[in-house]
């Protein structure tokens, strides 16, 4: 049963000129058009470079920006339909990890003050004594120890700092909580004990995540299915062991190809697609395939002009590509100018106009 369903969003902000900022010249498509389905338990995981919308979309689902069109369903309810009220009440299933979990704690309050705040807000506890009590507990659940709710944010490290923002999500007791780069911040054996504190929390309290990163890695230890968003929309979709075992658009597989391989032979003469330019303005994004400007197997006729429609391929694989079966059967070519590298080849004399791009 789907906990969380996202039916065709979109969040465009508008772009103001004029003395006074009043007239719209234009928007930009931060996320336009995006359908996604998150069972109850699941983690889904959201990838794609920085600049590609994840972030926008997980404030939209829980409408810390508002949405253009489209509706969020939370449970059967849509969350941007609800009087303001009504949404306040639902906040309290609905929490959120920061990236920055420095930067997302106020640094005026004691650790006891920030996450006694939200169970004051919803109703939790009949007094600072029941909530002390839950607070300690939770605190033991991500590893921290009693005597912090007399201290600070500046006095932990960066990894307790993320604990301190994840008990307050778990505070008061959420079903689904969006986590925004959650480790991204961390030292790599931080994210690990980070990870697998998530983990384990999903299993004892039956929690539903929907993570964001840019590192692949991250999302394929944490994720049940992985979403791949390109300039604002998902270009392809499936369940995390079928994602990395075959990856079908061509972007999905040049992130794989970026991803490091503990073995360095392989590491030496492994495919490396490099992708060419950078990421197309959102504001100007390019007609028909917004990927075919960066696109090694582009075919002009086509995917200059036409957009492609998200499409399952069976077993839950959905992909938003022309020639996505032709491109895992080898029968078209990556264009010259755009085409693979092995790495450990000699690099051309002079660079295509454009930043290489991993």
């Amino acid at each position: 049963m789907s906990l969380l369903e996202l039916d065709d969003v979109k969040v465009h902000f508008p772009i103001k000129r004029g003395v006074l900022f009043d007239r719209t010249i234009g928007h930009v498509y931060a996320v336009d058009g995006i359908s996604l389905s998150v069972s109850a338990g699941q983690t889904y995981g959201l990838v794609g470079e920085s600049g590609c919308g994840k972030t926008t979309l997980g404030r939209a689902i829980l409408r810390l920006n508002d949405i253009t069109s489209g509706r969020v369903l939370f449970d059967g309810t849509d969350l941007a339909a609800l009087p303001d009220e009504e949404m306040r009440q639902s906040r309290r299933r609905l929490q959120m990890i920061f990236q920055d979990p420095l930067g997302s704690l106020n640094p005026r309050q004691n650790i006891e003050s920030i996450l006694a705040e939200g169970m004051a807000a919803h109703g939790i506890g009949a007094s600072r004594e029941e909530r002390r009590v839950k607070i300690n507990e939770i605190l033991e659940r991500v590893g921290l120890p009693a005597g912090a709710l007399s201290r600070y944010p500046h006095e932990f490290s960066g990894g307790q700092r993320q604990r301190i923002g994840i008990a307050r999500a778990l505070v008061l007791e959420p079903d689904l909580i969006i986590c925004d780069e959650p480790v991204s911040a961390l030292d790599v054996s931080i994210q690990a004990q980070v990870l697998n504190l998530l983990e384990e929390l999903q299993d004892a309290m039956g929690l539903t995540y929907v993570v964001i990163a840019h590192d692949l890695a991250v999302v394929r230890h944490i994720s049940d299915v992985i979403g791949v968003m390109y300039l604002g929309a998902l270009v392809e979709e499936a369940p995390s062991d079928s994602l990395y075992a075959e990856p079908r658009h061509p972007y999905t597989r040049a992130l794989m190809s970026a991803v490091p391989v503990p073995d360095p032979d392989l590491e030496d003469t492994r495919e490396r697609i490099l992708l060419r330019g950078d990421l197309p303005s959102p504001a100007s994004p390019p007609t028909g395939c917004r990927f075919h400007t960066r696109c090694p197997w582009r075919q002009p006729e086509r995917c200059d002009t036409e957009r492609p429609e998200l499409t399952d391929i069976g077993g839950g694989h959905r992909v938003a590509c022309h020639y996505a079966a032709e491109i895992a059967e080898g029968t078209i070519r990556p264009t010259t100018e755009l085409a693979p590298r092995i790495l450990g080849d000699a690099e051309p004399e002079s660079e295509p106009p454009g930043v290489p791009v991993p």
